[in-house]
């Protein structure tokens, strides 16, 4: 396994076992100027994985850190792309449905996606070289177990979609727009089912063959999607632009991202 990607399951590991001591508690909730809300998971989780990464010698980028000039930043070859809490809000109503993202991005594509979800202990781990896979972790996961987890991971490509055709849509941040979507949808499959997800989570049930796609037609960060974009992209499906269906590129100048859709590949 690539070194890069052993440092970024390692450091999604011990992210999440910091977002599990605040979960157990009774923890308090900040507002950002956005008026998103940020706990002492967030940032616990995001110098667990900024202390994971930093051996790799490469810059980082996330949430956290977003004030990096886009001067500085547009000179980077390669850099990770982070969320270390994704789906704050899931967090804060403790339904488990919130992640780990961490991302290798080269120029503008991400080459390396984890996605770790802390109270399931299922990871999805992808790269450029060897595809995208699942695996559930041992509680005591460590980096002596890194040959077992290739060894029982399931690759995502070996699973088949739903026969009722499957959407999967935001459960915090639906809108008009994904309404209309879906109703097309029915009156031109029939028959559908409609799932709800929070987080990352969405691109990985398509990546994973349990949903057919999901039209994501509301505001999203480029560290929102990174790491589960890999997860789809080496999983054979498409994150595309929803007004030009063009792949999504990272590091713009602008890092919200265009309303998307992930789907598989036609």
């Amino acid at each position: 396994m690539d070194k890069n990607l052993q440092l970024a399951i390692l450091s999604a590991v011990n992210a999440g076992r910091e977002i599990l001591k605040v979960y157990a508690e009774d923890f308090a909730v900040e507002y950002k100027s956005d008026e998103s809300p940020l706990t002492k998971a967030d940032k616990n989780a995001h110098l667990a994985i900024v202390d994971g990464l930093k051996s790799s010698g490469l810059p980082l980028l996330s949430e956290e850190g977003k004030t990096i000039p886009y001067e500085d930043r547009s000179k980077w070859e390669l850099f990770w792309l982070v969320d270390p809490l994704d789906g704050t809000k899931e967090f804060i109503k403790k339904n488990g449905e919130f992640t780990v993202n961490i991302a290798l991005i080269e120029q503008d594509t991400p080459i390396i996606g984890v996605v770790y979800v802390p109270v399931t202990g299922i990871l999805y781990y992808a790269s450029s070289g060897i595809g995208s896979y699942k695996i559930k972790l041992a509680a005591d996961f460590s980096e002596k177990d890194i040959d077992t987890l290739i060894e029982r991971s399931v690759s995502l490509t070996d699973s088949e979609y739903p026969t009722i055709y499957t959407i999967v849509a935001s459960r915090s941040h639906s809108t008009k727009e994904t309404d209309e979507f879906v109703n097309r949808k029915k009156a031109e499959v029939g028959n559908i089912d409609l799932i709800s997800a929070g987080s990352s989570l969405k691109l990985c049930l398509v990546a994973e063959r349990k949903a057919h796609v999901y039209p994501r037609l509301a505001p999203t960060m480029e560290w929102d999607t990174a790491a589960g974009h890999a997860v789809a992209s080496y999983s054979d499906c498409k994150v595309y632009d929803y007004a030009t269906g063009n792949e999504l590129k990272y590091n713009k100048q602008n890092m919200l991202n265009p309303w998307f859709v992930v789907t598989a590949q036609q």
